[in-house]
């Protein structure tokens, strides 16, 4: 009798597998994104020049470092309308300060200080006074936006004497890379990993999927909640001294409008707007579908308005998604 021991054969992947990288939202954004660069190639002979692509990654780099910030925070289970307003604030104080005089460094940092504060004050509002997140983050928005106005007299600032080697942080590139891709790209990197691995960022998870849960087992669920504001304001206050250096020019409407295109991108990336759900790699994917559905606008010469609509659709449509998807888990 052959007593031979013969290894186990090597599990090959079937069709459980290929099911599961369908149900992932990321695969379907990729596959969504791939189409549109196909159907886009087509349509136009401008999609795929070098130029179109860098455009659009300059579009969404920066606005996808906010997103960053606002996934995070819709993870937890909170939410933010006063990005726009703070990108605008960090941009307005940087700009102030630099005019008066101060290194346009510690003016940038000063500014992005300043969004932090704001993220601070919402963050006290939630876990102290007992407000939404929603109604806070309303309030801090109409403040921000009024306080700009203040500053600045309700004019643009023009801030052309910047110095070459700040301006680089948003104009330069690197063998070719622009500085601002570089810099969205180390905080895609470093803050999906530390959303996978991170302790604390495991406790926004745990915290956004049932507080109570979370609040039992010992961690202190207010202080989560904070941070995680705190840290999206200063997303987008790092977002407004970039902005600065590469518009080098600070007006106070600027922003305006931003937070719903930021919500959509976290949102159509799997962040749920019930909390507990989300990835920043998804959420980067989120902003560039958008970017890419709204240069295709522009190279089909689709009017102002229509693409408007368009974004709200988008919007409306990946809120529904949420919603479904949600309803559908509760079961």
């Amino acid at each position: 009798m052959d007593t031979t021991t013969h290894p186990a054969a090597a599990p090959r992947p079937g069709p459980g597998l290929l099911r599961g990288l369908l149900q992932q939202r990321e695969t379907g954004l990729v596959l969504i994104i791939l189409a549109l660069f196909v159907a886009m190639s087509f349509a136009s002979p401008y999609f795929l020049t070098w130029s179109n692509i860098r455009a659009m990654l300059m579009s969404f780099s920066v606005d996808g470092i906010v997103v960053v910030g606002m996934t995070v925070l819709l993870i937890v289970g909170g939410i933010d309308l006063s990005v726009g307003a703070v990108v605008c604030l960090s941009m307005v104080v940087g700009g102030t300060l630099f005019l008066a005089g101060v290194d346009p460094w510690l003016a940038s940092l000063a500014g992005i200080g300043a969004s932090g504060l704001v993220g601070a004050g919402i963050g006290f509002c939630v876990t102290r006074i007992g407000l939404s997140h929603f109604i806070a983050s309303l309030a801090a928005m109409v403040i921000v936006r009024g306080l700009c106005m203040v500053i600045t007299g309700g004019a643009p600032l023009s801030l052309f004497t910047l110095p070459a080697e700040f301006k680089f942080v948003g104009q330069g590139a690197v063998a070719g890379i622009p500085v601002v891709i570089l810099i969205f790209a180390v905080i895609v990197l470093v803050f999906d990993l530390a959303l996978r691995r991170g302790t604390f960022f495991r406790k926004v998870v745990y915290t956004g999927s049932n507080e109570k849960a979370a609040a039992y087992a010992g961690i202190r669920t207010d202080r989560v909640k904070f941070i995680a504001t705190v840290f999206t304001a200063l997303m987008a206050g790092l977002a407004g001294a970039i902005y600065m250096a590469r518009l080098g020019s600070a007006t106070p409407s600027f922003g305006t409008g931003m937070e719903l295109n930021v919500i959509a991108a976290a949102v159509i990336g799997g962040a749920s707007l019930k909390g507990g759900t989300g990835s920043v790699f998804g959420a980067v994917l989120g902003v560039a579908l958008l970017s890419i559905v709204t240069s295709s606008l522009i190279l089909l010469n689709v009017n102002a308005y229509w693409q408007e609509m368009t974004k709200g659709i988008i919007l409306l449509v990946a809120v529904s998604l949420d919603h479904v998807l949600n309803r559908y888990r509760s079961r």
